[in-house]
C-alpha cells in the first residue's frame, strides 16, 4: 500500500481552508487507532489527528516519536521520563497498568510521524512557531514533505512565513523525480541567501561514486549559477558581520582604555593595576546579580540598572584608595609606578581569588540581553553585544561632557596641559589628581560591568585587557579623547578582519607589529597634545 501522506497534507489543506470552526479534539478511537498493529492503520490515524490540529494531538504524536506511549489492556497511557503517567485524553495523572507494553514506531511510522508534527507547526497561531518549523523543515529537507509545505503555503497569510514558505518549497522540489521542476527551483533559489539551501545544493552536486546525486546536466548547470549567487550574498553577510563585531569589540577597547587616557593622559602614571579595576567593576556586577536574586527575584531582569553605579563606585573607591596611598608618592618616577601598580595588580587578584574562589563566577544575562538581531540569513546581531556598544557611546558622551562642561573638566584639561602653570592659577593639583585618577578608575569599573555579560568573570579578567588598552591609549594620543575613540574602533576592526584572514594569533600579533612601526613614524599617536608643555 502506498504511503498515506498525501492523505496527510490534503486533510491538512481541507482543515486550513474550511471556515473557522470548533477544532477536533482527539477522541479514544483515535488514540486506539495510533497504536494499532497495522502500520496502515496508523498512518491513516495520523492524518486524522492533523486534522484535529489541536495541541492534544500534537502531544500525543511527539509521546509517540518520543517512546513514551505504552498500551495495556485497561488502556493508552504516556509514560514520561521520570515515570510519570498520564492519560493521554484528559491529562491527567493515572497509574500505569502493570502489564503495559511500549508502543513500537518503526521508520515510516516516524517520518509520517515528523510529517504530521511539522503539519501540526504551520498552522500554530503563533508566527514564531511556524517560522521555527519552516527552519526545521529546511534542515531536513525531506521531498516527502513537499504536500504538507504547499498545503501550509496555501493557507499562509503572513508575509514573511510565505516567503520563507516558498523558498522552503523550491529547496525540497529539488529532489523532485521531474526534471521541470529541479529545473525551476533551481532557478528560483538564485534569490536565496540560506546556509540551509546552500548545503543543498552542494549535496545535489555532489557524485556517489562514478555518478552524480543531479543526474542532469542542465540542471546542474543552474545550481552552479545559484550557488555562486547565494556565496556571494552570503560572502556580504559575512563583512556585515565581521564590521559589527569588530565594532563591538572596539566599543569593549574603549570602555577598556578610556579610563587609562584619563588617568595616564593626565598623570603620566603607568597603571599596570588598571585591569583588576576592570575585574572590580565585573564582580561588583556579580555581586548585585547575586542579591537581586536572593532579595528582589521578581525584578532580576533589571539588576543591571543598580549594577552600573554600583561597579562605578566600587572601582571609583578602590582607585582612589590607590592614588592616596601609593601613587601620589612616586610622581615623577615612572619605573617606580610601573613596579608598584604591578604589585598592587597582584594583591589584588590574590584578594579576589581569597575571597570568591579562583573559578570563574557566573554573570547571568538579563532577559532583554539575550538572543540576538537577525540582519541576514547568515547574521545574528546579539542583543548583549549591541547594548555594549550602546553602552560604550553612552560612557563616551558622559566622559566629553564632563570634561568640557564642567569645573573638574576644566582642571583636568589645565593641569593635562601644564600642570606648573594650573598650579599657578590656583588650580588644586593633588586634589584633581585623585578626583581624576577616581573618574578613571570607575570608568574601568564600567568596562568591567559590561563585560560581565559577554565572557568569563574571574580573577584573571582584567589581565587580558591592560596590554590592548594601553595599545589604544599610546595609538590615540596621549591625553586625547576623539584618538582614544579612533584607535579602539579601528584596532578592534582591523583585528577582526585580520582574523578572518591570518587567524586570531596571528592578527594579534600582526596588530601589534603595525601599533609599534606606527608609532616608531609618529610618537605622539593619531593626535597630538595641545600645550605649552608638549610644544616645550
Amino acid at each position: 500500500m502506498k504511503t498515506l501522506l498525501a492523505a496527510t497534507a490534503l486533510a491538512l489543506a481541507a482543515f486550513m481552508a474550511a471556515a473557522p470552526t470548533a477544532a477536533l479534539a482527539l477522541d479514544a478511537a483515535d488514540v486506539r487507532a495510533l497504536v494499532d498493529e497495522d502500520t496502515d492503520v496508523r498512518v491513516a490515524a495520523i492524518a486524522r489527528a492533523v486534522s484535529a490540529g489541536d495541541a492534544q494531538a500534537a502531544a500525543f504524536l511527539q509521546a509517540l516519536a518520543d517512546g513514551e506511549v505504552q498500551v495495556g489492556a485497561s488502556g493508552v497511557v504516556v509514560v514520561a521520563r521520570d515515570g510519570r503517567a498520564t492519560d493521554p485524553l484528559t491529562g491527567t495523572a493515572v497509574t500505569a497498568p502493570a502489564e503495559a507494553e511500549d508502543v513500537v514506531v518503526n521508520n515510516r511510522l516516524r517520518r509520517e510521524i515528523g510529517s504530521a508534527l511539522a503539519a501540526l507547526r504551520l498552522k500554530s497561531p503563533d508566527r514564531s512557531v511556524r517560522l521555527a518549523a519552516v527552519q526545521a523543515l529546511q534542515k531536513e529537507a525531506d521531498a516527502e514533505r513537499l504536500p504538507v509545505v504547499e498545503a501550509a503555503l496555501a493557507a499562509e497569510a503572513d508575509a514573511q512565513v510565505r516567503a520563507r514558505l516558498e523558498q522552503l518549497r523550491d529547496a525540497l522540489m529539488l529532489a523532485a523525480p521531474e526534471r521541470q521542476q529541479r529545473l525551476a527551483a533551481a532557478q528560483a533559489l538564485a534569490a536565496s541567501s540560506s546556509p540551509e539551501v546552500k548545503a543543498l545544493i552542494l549535496e545535489r552536486l555532489r557524485r556517489e561514486g562514478a555518478a552524480w546525486v543531479e543526474p542532469d546536466p542542465e540542471v546542474r548547470g543552474k545550481l552552479e549559477l545559484t550557488l555562486r549567487a547565494i556565496d556571494e550574498r552570503l560572502a556580504w553577510g559575512e563583512r556585515l558581520g565581521a564590521v559589527f563585531t569588530g565594532i563591538s569589540l572596539g566599543s569593549i577597547l574603549l570602555l577598556a582604555a578610556l579610563g587609562l587616557a584619563i588617568t595616564y593622559g593626565l598623570m603620566g602614571v603607568i597603571n599596570m593595576a588598571h585591569g583588576e579595576l576592570i575585574m572590580i567593576g565585573a564582580y561588583a556586577t556579580w555581586l548585585v546579580q547575586n542579591a537581586f536574586r536572593a532579595w528582589f527575584p521578581g525584578a532580576f531582569d533589571w539588576y543591571m540598572a543598580a549594577a552600573v553605579p554600583v561597579s562605578f563606585l566600587a572601582a571609583a573607591l578602590v582607585g582612589v584608595a590607590l592614588e592616596r596611598s601609593v601613587i601620589r608618592w612616586l610622581y615623577g618616577r615612572p619605573l617606580e609606578t610601573l613596579l608598584a601598580t604591578w604589585g598592587i595588580s597582584l594583591v589584588l587578584m590574590q584578594a579576589v581569588r581569597m575571597a570568591f574562589g579562583a573559578q570563574n563566577v557566573q554573570v547571568e544575562n538579563p532577559a532583554w540581553l539575550s538572543g540576538g538581531l537577525a540582519v541576514a540569513s547568515n547574521v545574528v546581531l546579539p542583543y548583549n553585544r549591541i547594548a555594549i556598544v550602546a553602552f560604550a557611546a553612552l560612557v563616551l558622551a558622559g566622559v566629553a561632557l564632563v570634561l568640557a562642561r564642567t569645573r573638574l573638566g576644566l582642571h583636568v584639561r589645565g593641569v593635562t596641559q601644564n600642570r606648573t602653570m594650573a598650579a599657578c592659577v590656583g588650580v588644586p593639583t593633588a586634589r584633581v589628581d585623585t578626583m581624576a585618577f577616581g573618574l578613571g578608575s570607575g570608568i574601568a569599573g564600567l568596562a568591567g560591568c559590561a563585560l560581565s555579560q559577554v565572557g568569563n568573570v574571574g580573577p584573571d579578567l582584567g589581565q587580558s585587557y591592560i596590554v590592548d588598552s594601553f595599545l589604544v591609549v599610546v595609538l590615540g594620543g596621549v591625553g586625547q579623547l576623539a584618538g582614544t575613540v579612533y584607535a579602539a574602533l579601528g584596532l578592534g576592526i582591523f583585528n577582526k578582519f585580520l582574523e578572518g584572514i591570518a587567524g586570531a594569533v596571528l592578527a594579534k600579533i600582526a596588530v601589534l607589529v603595525l601599533v609599534i612601526v606606527f608609532i616608531q613614524k609618529r610618537p605622539q599617536g593619531l593626535f597630538a597634545l595641545k600645550g605649552r608643555s608638549a610644544e616645550g
